[in-house]
């Protein structure tokens, strides 16, 4: 495994560098502070091929692979969160679900507005009381024969866009319930009679990135709005989510990164006792830690990328990368903070926003624990 950058890869480093500094930065905190999803700003990611990151570029797409999906993520991550979550939920679930399962109709259909931004794309699996325990899903797709498709109801929370989102890939119960084959994934797009945005939450982190409810009320779906065979949803989620948990892994190196150059930075000029703070070993050796850290969630992190570019299992090592790199942004976003010392606690600098979004790295698709869940599953039976 050579990770060493090629030049296309340190170009697309430089460009997406460019353009969060540019687009971004200078309205971050508006967004967060309120609540404002910057639905415009999508429009420009896609004119530069950062939403259809792994869509063939027959389709509209970038036709680019996960290694530079790593950078980009980790380069808008480094300056806002929020809008590296957005954009990872956008491409990693929505996206990918009909890339990676849908017929070459639905793809030529739905990818190319993806794939440019026109389109916002949400995906929903979790419900109320099935975060983890998705097989207990509620919401239902009856069937309707005389329509030629399902009827939804039920209630998706948590899911990023609920509101804003154009096309939505959801997976509601066609079978028993606990049956791993009675879980069908549906694409459902906004203006569909019985399809509604609900609830937005009022967030600690990743406030710019709208997280809200979506809800079926007799929502009809016709049959061509299927994705694959009916039953395979839930088999159809759990691959999503492998290559989901590499585009966290990278969100949080992004926000660990931000948070680690933020104090780094701060340490070389801030002056205490007659010099500077990093001069202190109390400093420089948190400025160590965070570093080594960071190098060491970045390399499994690549791991999981070149075995998902190589075509192999990448389960359990999608899942280290992702819980080693989430749980590590928490502690180096903390440390960010710590560095500051009372500067870190204000708004004036970036460390407390870099610990607020830190957060959710160990907990959306899939907490910490579920990875090692997942993990121990695999070490087991290998």
């Amino acid at each position: 495994m050579n990770f060493k950058k090629t030049e296309d890869q340190r170009a697309i480093r430089a460009t997406v560098r460019d353009f969060a500094e540019k687009e971004i930065l200078p309205h971050r905190m508006e967004w967060d502070e309120g609540q404002i999803f910057p639905r415009a700003l999508f429009s420009k990611m896609g004119e530069l091929g950062l939403m259809g990151m792994l869509v063939p570029e027959a389709l509209g797409g970038a036709g680019m692979g996960y290694f530079e999906y790593k950078i980009a993520i980790e380069e808008i991550a480094k300056v806002c969160g929020s809008i590296g979550l957005s954009m990872a939920a956008h491409n990693s679930l929505c996206t990918n679900h009909i890339l990676m399962f849908g017929s070459e109709v639905q793809c030529k259909k739905y990818l190319p507005d993806l794939a440019s931004g026109q389109a916002i794309g949400a995906w929903g699996l979790t419900e109320a009381n099935t975060g983890s325990d998705a097989m207990r899903m509620r919401c239902t797709a009856a069937r309707d024969k005389a329509r030629g498709g399902w009827v939804l109801h039920g209630t998706k929370n948590w899911i990023t866009h609920g509101i804003s989102g154009d096309v939505a890939v959801v997976l509601a119960r066609t079978g028993e319930l606990l049956d791993s084959r009675g879980i069908t994934a549906f694409i459902v797009t906004r203006g569909q009679e019985g399809f509604s945005g609900g609830k937005k939450e009022n967030k600690l982190g990743m406030r710019s990135s709208e997280t809200a409810e979506m809800i079926f009320d007799g929502c009809f779906v016709p049959d061509d709005q299927v994705i694959g065979e009916v039953g395979d949803g839930f088999i159809q989620a759990m691959k999503i989510l492998d290559g989901g948990r590499i585009s966290i892994a990278s969100l949080a190196l992004g926000i660990a990164k931000g948070a680690y150059e933020t104090a780094k930075a701060y340490s070389k000029e801030r002056e205490q006792f007659g010099k500077a703070i990093s001069q202190f070993q109390a400093i420089a050796f948190k400025l160590a830690d965070m570093h080594t850290s960071i190098e060491a969630a970045d390399l499994l992190t690549l791991q999981a990328c070149f075995l998902k570019e190589s075509g192999k299992p990448v389960t359990k090592e999608s899942a280290m990368a992702k819980y080693q790199a989430s749980e590590m942004c928490v502690r180096v976003a903390t440390e960010g903070v710590q560095v500051l010392g009372g500067y870190g606690y204000t708004k004036d600098f970036p460390a407390e926003k870099f610990y607020r979004d830190s957060k959710l790295c160990t907990i959306g698709e899939g907490t910490s624990e579920i990875q090692k869940l997942v993990i121990s599953r695999e070490i087991i039976n290998e």
